[in-house]
């Protein structure tokens, strides 16, 4: 029973981490994408600020993968 509870629950993780992270992404991108169509000017100040919130999103998804992983493969 608790491996069955484990695996459920590393797959519900990893379903939200990945969903969360492509909402995430989505929202950043959509930002970004008005802020340069308001201030063309400002383009690349915008899309480095945009950059690092992404590799950090993008980081912090990975790592729920890999946690959900770890979970799977080491649960006996």
């Amino acid at each position: 029973m608790g491996v069955a509870i484990a695996y459920a629950g590393a797959g519900i993780g990893l379903g939200l981490a990945v969903v969360g992270a492509g909402l995430g992404i989505g929202r950043l991108a959509a930002g970004t994408a008005e802020g340069i169509a308001r201030q063309p000017s400002a383009e690349r100040q915008i899309v480095a600020a945009t950059n690092l919130a992404l590799f950090l999103l993008e980081g912090v998804a990975i790592l729920a993968e890999v946690f959900c992983l770890l979970i799977i493969l080491l649960k006996k």
